[in-house]
């Protein structure tokens, strides 16, 4: 019996180690469309950007891991095509690989920026380790660097370039950062920490196009206005695409990603899927959603590798994510879809400081700045507001005389 694993990022990763630690005896097989072995992508817009993290750090496991577990690895190659019926992928260069059991593991692509000299050197996506390694040389103290998109990845490159000593401008077209992923109050507290840190934002912002020399290099963003603001370089985070492609193309169930059960099966027989392109069930959260986060490429490859072995865990649990910006460590629990009371423990206006949302009478998120013990109890009681009734009393949380291990006993 073979595995064949498309991708070669973290899910795939979980998935191949949680196989042979349930005793999986049979052949894995893993293709991944870069030419390096499977890396974590949290690190690349913070440490291995700034240069603090060296590459070999970045792997998950050296070439022996691979060979020790009899897993065959095919680097630098795309999968193209897959045959459901007979239990094929055609991939370049490889012809067709065989599988009994196919996990799709294919991830996202950053989305695309379709504006006037897009194709300027100079301009750059910010995703694999290739991309850091292009941009690294040109992080340079006295360069001017745009940033296209306020999200968590365009502010930690933000973050990394301030503190290299480069100018950054960071355009948003929301009106304020984080719109889509962050409450206002969290919005405020970076735009506040960046621009103390000489970042400077252009909200609301309508970008015509890139401007560029004779050299073919960037030197600046147009403005719908006409004005030009200079910049040596730029890079562009306006948000990721799901790698559905391959999985539609067969046939499988589509929406917003690839529809998968709560053990990361797809509509085919004998074909999972799991990680950033999947959408996915949450019975604690009552409604299906695609998470973009290395917590839930660990869960989904585990309860894959569970039904695989025939053991099937389903994967339920409350989504969790972070960011380190400068010396900011941001912790969030819980993806609240409505928000209808807020409290604060410790000072807004501080580096130290956690807000807890509820929907109703439940508590349904948590975001902590500098808070982990906050960050931690908060993902519980989350949990067990969600799944057990349990009452959170605000007061509790707001008093900082009571703590944070005390909310669950």
């Amino acid at each position: 019996m073979t595995v064949l694993i498309i991708g070669a990022g973290q899910a795939a990763m979980q998935t191949i180690q949680s196989l042979r630690q349930g005793g999986y005896a049979g052949g894995i097989t893993l293709v991944g469309d870069e030419g390096f072995l499977p890396y974590q992508r949290p690190p690349l817009s913070k440490a291995y950007l700034s240069g603090k993290m060296e590459r070999d750090r970045l792997f998950f496991k050296p070439q022996s891991f691979f060979d020790d577990n009899n897993v065959a690895l095919h680097l630098d190659a795309r999968a193209e095509e897959i045959d459901v019926t007979g239990g094929t992928v055609i991939c370049n260069g490889l012809g067709a690989l065989a599988f009994d059991t196919l996990v799709l593991a294919t991830g996202s692509r950053p989305r695309p920026l379709p504006l006037p000299n897009r194709a300027l050197s100079g301009i750059f996506d910010l995703r694999g380790m290739g991309d850091i390694d292009t941009i690294q040389p040109h992080f340079q103290a006295g360069k001017s660097l745009a940033i296209i998109g306020g999200g968590y990845i365009g502010l930690e490159a933000a973050a990394v370039a301030a503190q290299s000593g480069l100018s950054v401008n960071v355009f948003e077209a929301a009106p304020r950062l984080l719109a889509r992923v962050a409450e206002p109050e969290i919005s405020d507290f970076f735009h506040r920490l960046h621009s103390d840190n000489g970042v400077q934002f252009h909200l609301e912002s309508q970008i015509a196009g890139f401007t560029g020399a004779q050299n073919g290099g960037i030197t600046g963003i147009e403005m719908a206005s006409g004005d030009i603001i200079a910049a040596d370089l730029a890079i562009v985070g306006i948000g990721i695409l799901p790698n559905i492609e391959l999985a539609e193309a067969a046939g499988l169930a589509i929406d917003n990603g690839i529809l998968v059960d709560e053990c990361g099966r797809t509509s085919a027989e004998n074909i999972y899927a799991a990680g950033d392109c999947t959408q996915h069930p949450n019975d604690l959260l009552g409604r299906r959603m695609r998470l973009e986060s290395v917590p839930n490429a660990i869960e989904q490859g585990k309860a894959v590798a569970s039904a695989i072995l025939g053991n099937p865990a389903p994967y339920h649990q409350v989504p969790w994510f972070w960011s380190d910006q400068y010396d900011i460590k941001l912790q969030i629990a819980g993806v609240p879809d409505k928000i209808d009371n807020k409290v604060l423990r410790g000072d807004g206006n501080g580096h130290s400081f956690a807000w807890f949302y509820f929907t109703g009478d439940r508590l349904t998120g948590v975001t902590a700045v500098n808070r982990p013990a906050e960050f931690m109890a908060g993902r519980q009681l989350i949990e067990k507001s969600l799944r057990d009734g349990l009452a959170v009393s605000s007061d509790n949380l707001r008093d900082e005389t009571i703590k944070p291990k005390q909310w669950l006993t």
